[in-house]
């Protein structure tokens, strides 16, 4: 066991751990720590706590110092700096005439570098704007493009759900999320309904997953036919997954039917491997679409540096 300290940046989601040393550090405190971008200004998510060996990366690097009064008054200098960075940059790309979407600055702790974010279509050029920029803050300066993904984590905002959105509060990594999680939740293929805020499939949707396919394995499939605990035979009409309730129509004799409800384990039906439900026109089209912005980026960053 190895005893850490987890620390969040402001544009990283991700937990790093750091070796807490002789300090007390509790949750919800500062922290000034050393990284691979330089001396930076951390929050505290996790207090110190032993973990496990294979769940740090060596070499564990150390706490540098509790951030003190006058590092909040320099981290808090250093946001307002980037109001104005933020402002040159935008007309520093409007000069120049390029095809990109600035979306967020950082200024590292020390103020050593100045990061820039911005998402584009496709490649920029954007050698001349770094030289513009250098000339400007006379410092390192650093821009990166980023996925709409990455654009929606960095900028927050609300979701359909009415809460902040995932990738913003708390999600470290994107995970894969494909049509798939949405067809076994019984979710509609129309994007506007299953897409967030970034345009890609949501990522709530890989959150129930695992519910999903396991209570989906205790139903039988909507056109099976199955034997009711009260000796009646009939053929699913429809399903809830959540209530785990099947409604079934079923033979009540002289050629008569009636459409009642039970609950799954009340039929006796023979298991065997999912089949896909079937989609219409329409939603085998929403769902390519989706599958084709999914591919679109890969999500990976490309880096300029002055």
């Amino acid at each position: 066991m190895t005893k850490v300290v987890g620390v969040r940046f402001r544009q990283a989601g991700k937990v790093y751990y750091f070796d807490p040393l002789e300090y007390n550090i509790e949750q919800g405190s500062n922290v000034i720590v050393e990284t691979a971008r330089g001396i930076e200004f951390g929050h505290v998510v996790m207090g110190v706590r032993e973990v496990e060996d294979e769940k740090v990366v060596q070499p564990l690097k150390p706490i540098i110092r509790p951030a003190t009064e006058d590092d909040e008054k320099q981290e808090k200098a250093n946001r307002e700096k980037e109001k104005n960075a933020f402002k040159i940059c935008l007309e520093k790309i409007a000069n120049r005439g390029l095809e990109m979407k600035l979306i967020g600055c950082e200024y590292t702790f020390d103020s050593n570098k100045v990061l820039f974010y911005f998402t584009a279509d496709g490649r920029v050029d954007f050698r001349e704007l770094v030289k513009d920029l250098a000339a400007v803050f006379r410092t390192r300066i650093e821009l990166r493009q980023v996925g709409v993904r990455d654009e929606a984590k960095i900028l927050g905002g609300i979701g359909v759900c009415g809460r902040p959105l995932c990738c913003h509060s708390y999600l470290s990594d994107f995970v894969p999320v494909s049509i798939k999680m949405a067809k076994e939740q019984n979710l509609s293929l129309n994007p506007t309904k299953i897409s967030g805020v970034c345009g890609r499939l949501m990522c709530c949707l890989k959150n129930e997953e695992a519910a999903y396919e396991e209570l989906n394995s205790k139903l039988p499939n909507i056109g099976d036919y199955v034997t009711t605990n009260d000796g009646l035979k009939g053929q699913v009409q429809s399903l809830s997954v959540l209530k785990q309730k099947v409604r079934v129509l079923v033979e009540t004799g002289d050629d008569e039917r009636e459409l009642k409800e039970y609950d799954a384990d009340q039929l006796k039906f023979k298991a065997r491997k999912r089949k896909d439900s079937g989609t219409s026109k329409e939603e085998e089209a929403a769902a390519k679409e989706l599958e084709r912005l999914e591919k679109r980026e890969g999500g990976k960053s490309k880096l300029g540096e002055e």
